[in-house]
């Protein structure tokens, strides 16, 4: 099984709380508490995959966290926010190749 990295963001307990994936453009979840938004965010990533796939492409490579710090254009969100794994089963990765 692999993971990718989600940034998890707060806007106050007004909002609903947000996931998103640096290496999953346009994927996102979201759920009333942190732990509604992880368990969406699952279901989230087996939703884009299936997106993919109807589209002819495969999931991008999960980068592991070190590489994304490294990542000018994600760093600072993850300084500044909750980052979690989000697993996904290996089959969900064939579906779309």
């Amino acid at each position: 099984m692999s993971a990718y990295v989600a940034i998890v963001e707060d806007a106050g307990p007004n909002e609903a709380i947000g996931v998103w994936f640096p290496d999953l453009p346009g994927c996102f979840s979201a759920g009333d508490d942190v732990d509604e938004a992880l368990r969406n965010a699952s279901d989230a990533i087996a939703a884009y995959a299936e997106a993919l796939k109807r589209e002819g492409r495969a999931l991008p490579t999960p980068r592991t966290l070190s590489m994304l710090r490294d990542d000018p254009v994600v760093a600072q969100d993850i300084r500044e926010h909750l980052v979690a794994l989000i697993p996904f089963p290996s089959n969900i990765v064939r579906a779309a190749e």
